[in-house]
């Protein structure tokens, strides 16, 4: 595999318990499962990436996967059927997305490409919202998580690492990924920083990559958020 992807991620492990639960859930089958969830990740994988990209951005997000309690939407797929799941969901498409306007016209959009009803795409936004950042919370922190899954998030943390040595920066964040992106990215002289920023900027990238088809889907949210 070429590289890893939220489709990737949510296919494999405690991603397909979580999947099985939505389509048990909401009457699908695993081929129409996999198709709205896939039709909606560009969605979030956009949002995901257009934050990251704003100054500090980065850094929100590894905090939020660090500190937040996400991997338990993965963990114990039954907790999707719950209020607090749609509660989160919607808190993180707010961020993401901006308004509900926005998560409408998504869900229509992806209702178009996988052939399921645009009310139920809705109700699904906010579930896959959850179960993607409960699938980065669980590659950024668990530790039996295999190496080849942590190797976008520890590039990254390379890279940031290195820039901190060029400079002779150190890092003031403390320990672990978290603490050695941070100290990477904040610890040295602004080029080495923007520099690292950049790398970093292309690495995520390609984490957050909805599964890496070329989708439409993925210049349709960008067409929807131009028009905020």
């Amino acid at each position: 595999m070429a590289g890893l992807n939220l489709m990737d991620m949510l296919a494999s492990g405690a991603g397909q318990g979580a999947l099985n639960q939505l389509g048990k859930q909401f009457g699908l089958d695993e081929s129409a499962t996999q198709s709205a969830v896939k039709a909606l990740l560009p969605a979030i994988s956009g949002g995901l990436k257009r934050n990251v990209a704003q100054p500090g951005g980065l850094e929100a997000l590894m905090g939020a996967l660090q500190n937040g309690d996400h991997a338990k939407y993965l963990e114990q797929p039954e907790t999707l059927n719950t209020a607090e799941s749609v509660n989160d969901g919607n808190a993180i498409l707010g961020h993401l997305l901006g308004s509900k306007e926005v998560s409408r016209e998504v869900a229509a959009k992806a209702s178009e490409r996988a052939g399921v009803s645009t009310d139920l795409m809705k109700q699904l936004l906010p579930m896959v919202a959850t179960m993607a950042m409960g699938s980065l919370a669980k590659q950024s922190k668990d530790p039996d998580v295999p190496v080849n899954l942590m190797g976008n998030f520890g590039s990254i943390a390379s890279a940031a690492l290195g820039a901190a040595a060029m400079s002779g920066g150190s890092s003031q964040s403390g320990g672990g990924l978290l603490g050695g992106l941070l100290g990477g990215l904040m610890g040295g002289g602004k080029q080495q920083q923007a520099s690292a920023n950049s790398g970093a900027m292309g690495m995520i990238g390609n984490l957050l990559d909805a599964d890496k088809d070329g989708s439409a889907m993925d210049d349709i949210f960008e067409m929807v958020m131009k028009r905020r």
